[in-house]
């Protein structure tokens, strides 16, 4: 099977996050999402393009990295998909 994913945007509204973090956590997202459909593949019927994904709740902590909020992210949206 082959997957193809393209994130056009990822809003983070409300979050202390620093402009310069946004390539952190868009790198991270990818890269767990990659892995997460690659390993487990998306939901029967789930073809073509989406225009958005909602995905379930996210928790973040001041301490949380932009690593870790990508892939609490990731793995948010893979949860919504499934």
């Amino acid at each position: 099977m082959k997957i193809n994913l393209h994130i056009e945007r990822l809003v983070l509204e409300g979050l202390p996050l620093e402009r310069a973090h946004g390539p952190q956590v868009q790198h991270a997202v990818q890269q767990e999402l990659s892995r997460l459909l690659g390993a487990n593949g998306v939901a029967p019927g789930l073809t073509g393009a989406m225009p958005y994904a909602r995905g379930t709740e996210v928790s973040y902590s001041r301490e949380s990295t932009p690593r870790q909020l990508g892939t609490q992210i990731a793995q948010s949206v893979h949860g919504g998909l499934s």
